[in-house]
């Protein structure tokens, strides 16, 4: 009886160990919490003394907050329109669209960003059923401070936009507001 309440017990711990980790490059010593936010870890790490290289850049305020607020720029049909920088290199004006599955690109987009068709995904919008879609991913996605890594992203050449889909906001609480979008991690 002890064996198998140790084993209830180990296994209900096992369950609430995050199941994604984010790897650096850098010398910087840090991992992200189950709700995306850095930890200072640079006390546990070898030569690691100065974390002012940890993601999510934003402000400390919204660090501590887990609130990242973006400004809309203006709609597009009603559609809030977005800065949303890709790889810490590229920023491009996207639609948030809370009824996408998955971020899209322009093809535009994807050659200035230098990405590859990685495969192919069926998607169905208001106009088509299974509609094939190349793929691709990018290292990293980040709206006013709030960011996604290792990202999905499907490439259409039917949008005159790219789209921020739930694959990039799927783990925030969203709150769309007359002038800013509030991204609140859960």
């Amino acid at each position: 009886m002890k064996t198998f309440l140790k084993l209830f017990i180990l296994s209900i711990a096992i369950n609430f160990i995050p199941l994604f980790a984010h790897a650096q490059s850098e010398q910087v010593c840090f991992m992200l919490d189950v709700h995306g936010k850095p930890m200072d870890l640079s006390h546990l790490c070898r030569g690691s003394t100065n974390n002012s290289n940890m993601p999510n850049r934003a402000s400390t305020q919204q660090r501590t907050s887990g609130v990242f607020t973006a400004p809309i720029k203006r709609r597009e049909f009603g559609i809030p329109v977005i800065d949303v920088k890709f790889n810490d290199r590229h920023t491009f004006e996207m639609l948030l669209d809370t009824g996408a599955s998955f971020t899209m690109l322009t093809p535009g987009m994807a050659k200035t960003l230098a990405i590859k068709q990685e495969g192919i995904m069926l998607v169905n919008t208001p106009s088509d059923r299974m509609v094939e879609v190349p793929t691709s991913s990018v290292a990293s996605a980040a709206v006013a401070g709030a960011v996604s890594t290792n990202m999905v992203v499907a490439i259409s050449s039917s949008l005159p936009l790219g789209l921020l889909g739930q694959n990039f906001f799927g783990h925030y609480d969203v709150t769309i507001k007359q002038d800013v979008i509030e991204f609140r991690l859960r």
